[in-house]
């Protein structure tokens, strides 16, 4: 049975049940690959498969190299993802009656569980526990803290009562608890506040700094954007010595929180500008199913769609060959154009789709400018232009994703990638803390490993692994049981 959002992305009218599914598959397009990404074998595959600054085939950092890859798509991907979840889901809140107070609470109690997931997390994967000669027993650990983890983040029905969905997330932590107390390491030490995922817990800063930000500038985008111009003098400032330097590498909290985590909000605040289009349009029920009589003449659409993708494609191939002003030129000219098909919009999905394409514009052309300061653009340490591109890139690909999606009953072709994007903590700990001990308990993993010794064998071992998890997050998320923080 398939999940009421995707079943109801077929009635013709406008996003399931509040959700906007083009932004799901998004999120699960980012995910999935991450987790890919994290299971490459490394080799002598071609420098595009792994992040730019860790080129093959020693894999050593190298910050000299220049460009980005698909691997480096993911994490900015993701987080622009929460960044237009966040007015979504805040704004539902407003309109049902919830009030500020009630808002910090929740952002609070969000904050408190995604960095809880950081570390505990950290400490029951098997490569940390043993990162070589594992042993069965760890093994046993990953699947158990895994298991820890579905009564602590498991969305309880709303008719339980308080009681007793409290009582089961307890017993969850207690559990928790009594793991983490038993574990020692390969350093001989135990549990530590600093043994946590950094990827979760620059998301943990993410979730809450930008949710602080959108409430108070809610109706004021001028404030957002003076947040950005503030922090970009912030970062300038502290690569000088002097006060602000002293200031920003400074933190009453280092396992948790440092200034430097706040570039990602380069990404993240903009993604709140499209996240307010999107709850605006939602409210009017956009985007929403095209007839199948509008179909064939959609031509904008259909553009637009293969726009979002071909962008994408121009850009890491444009910037990791360096050729930047090729790339620049290319990807200015698509924008051109495909603009200009909506420079007269007719429809609601037409003004929806212009606002939110003029807002991806503008952020990655700022990002293809700033390409040559810094010395181009890369990932690590991230430069200004790798914070707008890749926001400008992520808008352009919602767009396509919500058009194939929302506007042309695509649900059905999407489903996975919007089951899991529905369901991105599962997805994030399932590889590590279920799929690969399954497989290596059973004696399977050990086989594949023996018969996939070629790098690019070793990548379809890999998809597949990506393949099955996702199936798995699939299959829990029809039927309805999610992970939330």
């Amino acid at each position: 049975m398939k999940s009421e959002q995707v079943k109801s992305g077929n009635s013709g009218a406008g996003p399931a049940n509040g959700r906007a599914l083009g932004l799901d598959a998004l999120r699960g397009i980012a995910i999935l690959t991450m987790v890919l990404s994290g299971i490459i074998p490394f080799g002598e595959l071609p420098a595009w498969m792994y992040h730019a600054q860790v080129p093959p085939p020693d894999h050593v950092f190298d910050p000299e190299v220049r460009g980005i890859t698909w691997v480096d798509l993911v994490f900015p991907f993701f987080l622009f993802s929460m960044g237009v979840a966040i007015p979504l889901a805040f704004t539902r809140r407003m309109d049902a009656g919830v009030g500020r107070t009630e808002l910090l609470i929740k952002v609070a109690e969000r904050g408190f569980l995604l960095a809880f997931f950081a570390i505990f997390l950290h400490h029951v994967r098997p490569f940390v526990l043993q990162p070589s000669d594992q042993e069965t027993w760890v093994w046993w650990v990953a699947i158990a803290g895994a298991l820890i983890l579905f009564p602590i983040y498991t969305r309880l029905p709303a008719t339980w009562s308080r009681s007793v969905r409290w009582g089961i997330r307890g017993a969850g932590f207690a559990a928790a608890a009594v793991l983490l107390s038993q574990l020692t390491y390969p350093d001989e030490s135990g549990f530590s506040l600093y043994r946590s995922d950094i990827i979760l817990i620059v998301l943990t800063n993410m979730a809450v700094f930008t949710s602080l930000i959108w409430m108070v500038a809610r109706h004021r985008t001028d404030w957002r954007l003076g947040v950005l111009v503030f922090l970009a003098a912030c970062i300038l400032a502290a690569r000088e010595p002097g006060w602000v330097a002293a200031f920003w590498g400074e933190s009453p909290l280092p396992w948790l929180f440092r200034f430097d985590y706040l570039k990602y909000l380069f990404i993240l605040i903009p993604a709140t500008m499209v996240g307010d289009q999107l709850a605006a349009a939602m409210k009017q029920g956009l985007p929403s199913v095209l007839p199948d009589r509008s179909l064939r003449g959609a031509t904008r659409y259909h553009a637009t769609a293969v726009a979002g993708v071909a962008i994408m494609i121009i850009l890491l191939a444009g910037l990791l060959s360096r050729q930047v002003f090729l790339t620049t030129a290319l990807t200015a000219a698509i924008m051109a154009a495909t603009l200009w098909l909506f420079r007269s919009p007719e429809t609601g999905n037409d003004r929806l789709l212009r606002s939110i394409l003029l807002w991806g514009a503008f952020w990655l052309m700022l990002g293809l400018v700033l390409e040559p300061f810094e010395g181009g653009i890369r990932k690590d340490h991230s430069t200004f232009s790798y914070y707008f591109v890749t926001t400008g890139t992520a808008i352009w690909l919602l767009a396509s994703l919500m058009i194939w999606i929302d506007l042309f009953r695509g649900a059905r072709w999407f489903s996975l990638l919007v089951d899991n994007g529905q369901n991105p903590m599962i997805a994030y700990a399932g590889m590590q803390n279920f799929v690969l001990p399954v497989l290596t308990l059973t004696g399977v993993h050990g086989w594949l490993l023996s018969v996939t010794g070629d790098p690019w064998i070793g990548v379809v071992r890999a998809v597949g692994y990506t393949v099955l998890l996702a199936l798995l997050v699939g299959w829990l998320t029809r039927r309805r049981i999610f992970w939330r923080s």
